[in-house]
């Protein structure tokens, strides 16, 4: 798990503009999820932003222009986003992994983790280099 979190906290402390993503405006989809700490497992209630190939996440839910994020994904980085009620035994989980990392998450119901497992699915297509055009359409087809 150490590079997505080395990806996720090494773009909010050093990258001021987010590359240029307006956070604060418009997400994709934005909510509340539980994620688990990197060195002390603790479960803490976050909010989540998407945008632009990115998930960013922060304390509150009031996010404007002034706000800065507690960590961001590149969801270019990452390969696979699924459930993971069975992998942790708890309701409503899902992971995100890249080839070395996961990271665990855990929505309010069933139906915000399918929303957030369908976004986050299809950020990683449209976002990853190697991806063609036809792959987002067929993406697209299937939802």
């Amino acid at each position: 798990m150490a590079s997505l979190w080395r990806a996720a906290m090494g773009a909010a402390q050093s990258n001021d503009d987010y590359d240029g993503v307006e956070f604060w405006s418009n997400p994709e989809r934005a909510g509340w999820l539980t994620k688990q700490g990197e060195y002390i497992k603790t479960w803490r209630r976050r909010w989540f932003v998407l945008k632009q190939g990115k998930l960013f996440w922060f304390k509150e839910a009031n996010v404007t222009r002034g706000s800065r994020p507690r960590g961001v994904i590149p969801v270019a980085n990452c390969l696979t986003v699924k459930g993971a009620e069975d992998v942790l035994n708890k309701q409503f989980a899902f992971e995100l992994s890249s080839r070395t990392d996961t990271m665990y998450f855990i929505a309010d119901s069933e139906k915000e983790k399918e929303d957030w497992i369908n976004s986050i699915g299809r950020s990683i297509v449209q976002h990853s280099r190697s991806v063609t055009d036809d792959e987002i359409l067929d993406y697209d087809s299937r939802k």
